[in-house]
């Protein structure tokens, strides 16, 4: 059975149709077997919530096959904003897709990586700062983020002096790391009080490898450390991402995909303790598609925010689903 056909035996009804949506994470790649470019995105977005803008997230895509390593994510930022010219001709539905892009540029380059950064500011008004994916772990069980970090990497001298040349451009940093980093990402915020810093996908609870088996024990030193990174003003959080194949769910390996009360059920106390600790105003939902259509539908896994945010007010789904995102990522529709 194909992903499509296995998504597809589980239906639900929209719930809150109209409630304006700004999903401020997803990917655009073309992997064998794995397409994922504005035809497949706009298959979701269009099925049924009303997604207004999207933000896409760098993901290694289409980098350039040649010239200074340093520039050859440019690749991607060129890319995605094709993709948001095609998707602003108002040719491809109301939606204004990747809106906004977060990019790549390599912050171990230190002072250096000002200049790549004003590369990407060049190559499209669209770009609103970067992600450098630092989630490493001990164990073989876990795959080390995409951009091989190497331990300690949000303290390193040199990594924080290109970290630095984000400040002075106005530009957002992404953090994805595993739940054992979060610590270090709380050193990172302090030192620098005023950059504005996206944790992704609640800080990436680990449920396998040395991990499985642990979820109780881990859940209470999460929500100390989210509790110490919401002290940190600057920061704000994405709320998703949290059912992928590392989380321990398993909904990927199942014979129905879940559904929208399975997804509520097993993930919805991560959502309350993130919002009561920083706010739904520092607070975002995002699909993380396609990586967590692994294990749900996007309308099903909208529909889970929906049934998480129902005792919110309405200015308070209005920063959850959109707001917050606009925001901070100065998506402008």
């Amino acid at each position: 059975m194909d992903a499509a056909t296995w998504l597809a035996q589980v239906q639900e009804d929209i719930l809150e149709p109209q409630l304006p949506i700004c999903d401020p994470h997803h990917h655009l790649w073309d992997h064998p077997r794995n397409r994922y470019l504005l035809d497949e995105l706009l298959a979701d977005t269009d099925s049924g919530h009303n997604v207004v803008s999207t933000v896409f997230m760098e993901c290694a895509a289409m980098y350039r096959a040649d010239g200074p390593a340093a520039l050859r994510s440019l690749g991607e930022t060129e890319f995605v904003n094709g993709v948001a010219a095609m998707s602003a001709s108002g040719g491809y539905g109301a939606g204004r897709m990747c809106a906004a892009i977060v990019g790549f540029v390599d912050l171990t380059l230190g002072a250096a990586a000002g200049e790549a950064l004003d590369a990407h500011m060049a190559a499209s008004g669209r770009f609103r700062g970067i992600r450098h994916a630092s989630g490493w772990d001990a164990s073989d069980a876990v795959r080390n983020s995409h951009t091989n970090p190497t331990q300690g990497l949000l303290a390193d001298k040199t990594f924080r002096a290109g970290f630095a040349e984000l400040g002075k451009r106005g530009l957002t940093f992404d953090a994805w790391l595993y739940h054992p980093q979060i610590s270090e990402l709380v050193d990172l915020a302090r030192a620098f009080p005023h950059q504005p810093i996206v944790l992704d996908h609640f800080g990436g609870p680990l449920g396998i490898g040395p991990y499985e088996g642990k979820r109780a024990e881990i859940f209470e030193q999460w929500k100390m450390d989210v509790a110490a990174l919401a002290a940190c003003s600057n920061v704000v959080a994405k709320l998703g991402g949290l059912v992928m194949p590392i989380n321990g769910f398993g909904f990927h390996k199942r014979s129905l995909p879940a559904t929208s009360d399975e997804l509520v059920a097993a993930t919805r106390d991560y959502y309350l303790h993130m919002i009561d600790c920083f706010g739904p105003h520092r607070c975002m939902f995002e699909s993380n598609f396609p990586v967590d259509k692994q294990s749900a539908s996007f309308h099903v896994l909208w529909n889970s925010f929906k049934k998480i945010a129902a005792g919110c007010s309405s200015d308070e789904k209005a920063a959850l689903f959109h707001d917050t995102a606009t925001r901070v990522y100065r998506v402008e529709t």
